[in-house]
């Protein structure tokens, strides 16, 4: 089964977000997905996404690939986690 993590469409008209998730490359943009990962809302400033990147990297470990969107949204959570200071 070839695996994507992608954007799953949400919200009303005019009034979009989106989730990140982990699904079937054949299944349809908002159809049926795996788990869901993160999401992302393009109508706020600055941080406007959430990502659980340890369920990214074990997705990607296991063969799923990224969007271009979603992989500047991966790129983007790496320095934000790079930059926190470490807990």
């Amino acid at each position: 089964m070839a695996v994507s993590i992608r954007l799953r469409r949400e919200g009303t008209k005019n009034r979009s977000f989106y989730r990140v998730v982990v699904a079937d490359k054949r299944s349809p943009r908002d159809g049926k997905f795996i788990e869901m990962v993160g999401d992302y809302d393009p109508r706020l400033p600055l941080e406007n996404f959430h990502l659980d990147l340890e369920r990214v990297d074990y997705w990607m470990t296991h063969g799923a690939q990224p969007s271009s969107t979603v992989s500047s949204i991966i790129l983007k959570a790496r320095k934000k986690a790079a930059a926190a200071p470490a807990q």
